[in-house]
């Protein structure tokens, strides 16, 4: 049965067709929001998967060119793995959503957005987070929902409901909120020094946007939503517990966790599973999960100790930073580099600059491509952990760690114009307990500075987790959570920002939702926590951005010329501006507004391209003195090269004070000459004369 139904979202409708199309999935739900078109689908399997113990959840958001009118680049014309935004895109829907589906199921789960059409006023990231919800809600999945998401901008002081892309990409802030009918259940956010107030503010802004949609999806599915389907139950039985507690009482866990050596603590669960399998080798069916039994004991102790005991693991108070470490300039020749250490976490990030040609281009769903100067790339190698795999290249959690520090940094960069520099940091995770991304932050803010980046202030991240009880008042705000912390916690709320205000949160939980005092806390206790970061840890090790870039780094010299004189630079088919390249050993890159940006490593070959290029765009002086070579040698005179691209003729009779019969008598190809400029000759030609410059 075909229905559809709208909703004024932002100043703008929002339509679902439902039953329309892709009748088969589970749930399906076409999206319009202007002219923004995504088709969102749930689909879920009969039964669980085998051998597992997670919920095998998939997202897919992808990315369509026909969507904006585009064929895909490349030589085989159709999109190929997904962009970094589409994967992006894909834990944003992921991350509200996975906690909302029951603990224990195991069928597998995807959900899919088809962007179908793009309209610039209404972004399809936003559409597909509704979508998946939408669709989830509505078909036979069992699903705690609704949920809903809302974005919101900030142009000029003034929040923006659902901002188009042009005011997303322009604008103070990128906040999206994702929420159920009572509490908040994902933050993620970009911003310019936002105030905390202001920050907070905001999200329940979005929190209140996202009640109308529920109630509006509610709708939806009181009218066309199919009955949950049963399904195979994949809980750990009671009787497994209570004899596992018999063998290895409470006590003896609490031991067992109880150590701030992430390795020992893994010796003691080694040597306690081998204990329990001892014991219940009779019993297959046991052993078959023993594994996700002993995982849960261990998370109950943990949750307890915090819980009511106010004891963390590793013996820190709740507001206590992990021991802290920084050093800078620990990697020769490249042009910077930091490590940051904060307990077993550590983070080493090295700093590359190059000429703003060497921005990474986005051909995306954008109306046009994305230049993007400031890339920022986190490495997760397996030793960090104490593991062995090999290398696949970096995944979705990569992706995500190296976008959050990428958003936490751009607001203090430079503009291209204080410092023409394409920018790379990559973040090289040595050791990982809890919480890299922050510490990614602290070691990229670094290692910029060491590479002399004139960035405006310092920037630091913190993470601060959850224990809650049975009620919404009975919680415990954990500041600079271990990887235990986070496992059997709720939540994993990361914040970065300067001594002013935010500019980066990403929040997951494992719970349904957060209450405004959870939110409000966790917020304060990041601010505190990165200003003590700042001050004990990162100032000591380097105080503000060094005055010049490093000496292996690529120097950078703009000028501005008239663009009408761009043509002259370049030469007919690149010839001129490449000769510059190639005898002076640089780079040069022209906009289209005549800034020149000459890129060298040596001050000699620079100057010299500078020179030859004010030469070209400059009209000749009379009575100035010009430096060339000979480049052609006539009876008439010489041919005099000035700069590529640009000669003037020397009259046999100006080269030399006496009177000679021959050019070659005096000049030889290759010859380098002082010329004075002698002005236009009778027939209107510019004429120069070497014996009038000694």
């Amino acid at each position: 049965m075909y229905k559809s139904y709208s909703i004024e979202i932002g100043g703008r409708t929002l339509t679902v067709d439902v039953g329309r199309v892709a009748k088969q999935a589970n749930g399906a739900a076409l999206m319009h929001y202007g002219d923004t078109t995504v088709l969102s689908t749930a689909t879920a399997s009969d039964k669980p998967r085998e051998g597992i113990d997670f919920f095998p959840l998939s997202v897919e958001f992808e990315e369509k060119m026909y969507a904006v009118g585009k064929i895909p680049g490349g030589f085989n014309k159709r999109e190929g793995k997904a962009s970094e935004n589409a994967v992006l895109t894909a834990r944003v829907i992921d991350r509200p959503m996975r906690p909302l589906f029951p603990k224990d199921y195991r069928n597998d789960c995807t959900l899919n957005n088809l962007v179908l059409s793009v309209d610039p006023e209404c972004r399809p990231e936003l559409v597909a987070m509704l979508g998946s919800a939408i669709a989830t809600s509505i078909s036979d999945i069992p699903f705690c929902g609704p949920c809903a998401t809302t974005q919101v901008g900030m142009v000029d002081g003034q929040f923006i409901i659902n901002p188009s892309q042009e005011q997303w990409k322009s604008g103070d802030l990128n906040l999206t909120v994702a929420s159920t009918a009572e509490k908040v259940i994902m933050i993620e956010a970009g911003a310019n020094e936002i105030p905390e107030a202001k920050m907070i503010e905001a999200i329940y802004m979005a929190h209140e946007e996202n009640q109308k949609i529920i109630e509006f999806i509610n709708k939806m599915v009181a009218e066309v939503g199919k009955p949950k389907h049963e399904y195979e139950s994949c809980a750990i039985p009671d009787e497994l517990f209570a004899k596992m507690k018999e063998i290895v009482p409470p006590e003896e866990m609490e031991v067992a966790v109880f150590t701030d050596e992430k390795q020992v603590r893994e010796e003691n669960i080694r040597k306690i599973t081998e204990r329990l399998e001892e014991a219940f080798a009779d019993n297959e069916d046991w052993l078959a999960i023993l594994g996700e039994a002993i995982y849960q004991y261990e998370k109950k102790t943990v949750r307890k100790m915090i819980l009511k005991d106010h004891k963390r693991p590793d013996g820190r108070e709740i507001t206590q930073i992990r021991p802290l470490a920084a050093e800078v300039d620990l990697i020769p020749r490249v042009h910077g580099s930091a490590m940051f250490t904060r307990g077993q976490t550590q983070i080493c990030d090295i700093c590359t600059l190059a000429p703003l040609s060497e921005m990474q281009r986005i051909d995306g769903l954008d109306s046009n491509e994305v230049n993007k100067r400031y890339m920022h790339h986190y490495n997760f190698p397996s030793y960090s952990v104490g593991e062995t795999k090999p290398s696949r290249g970096p995944g979705r959690r990569e992706i995500g760690h190296g976008a959050l520090a990428e958003r936490a940094l751009i607001p203090v960069l430079p503009s291209e114009e204080e410092f023409p520099y394409a920018i790379r940091c990559v973040s090289e995770t040595f050791e990982s307990n809890g919480s890299t991304s922050m510490a990614s932050t602290c070691a990229s803010c670094m290692s910029l500075m060491a590479a002399g980046v004139p960035i405006k202030k310092m920037v630091a991240g913190i993470s601060c987790g959850l224990v809650t009880g049975d009620t919404d008042d009975d919680f415990v705000l954990l500041t600079d959570i271990q990887g235990l912390e986070d496992f059997f916690g709720d939540m994993d709320f990361k914040v970065t920002g300067t001594t002013e205000g935010i500019t980066a949160i990403q929040m997951d939980i494992k719970i349904h939702g957060l209450t405004r005092p959870i939110v409000e806390g966790a917020i304060a206790r990041c601010r505190e926590a990165r200003l003590f970061i700042m001050d004990n840890c990162m100032k000591p090790a380097i105080a503000e951005p060094r005055k010049t870039v490093n000496e292996y780094a690529p120097k950078i010299v703009q000028i501005k010329i008239d663009p009408e004189k761009i043509g002259d630079v370049v030469g007919q088919r690149g010839k001129t501006i490449n000769a510059i390249i190639d005898e002076c050993g640089v780079k040069i890159d022209i906009t289209d507004d005549g800034s020149v940006s000459v890129c060298g490593t040596e001050k000699e070959g620079m100057d010299k391209a500078i020179e030859y290029i004010n030469t070209i765009v400059s009209e000749f002086e009379e009575g100035k003195l010009y430096k060339g070579k000979v480049v052609s040698i006539k009876e008439f005179g010489a041919f005099i090269e000035f700069a590529p691209g640009k000669e003037g003729m020397v009259h046999i009779s100006k080269i030399a004070k006496e009177r000679i019969n021959r050019v070659e008598d005096v000049l030889t190809l290759g010859d380098a000459v002082t010329c004075k400029c002698l002005g236009k000759d009778k027939m209107g030609r510019i004429s120069f004369s070497i014996k009038d410059a000694n």
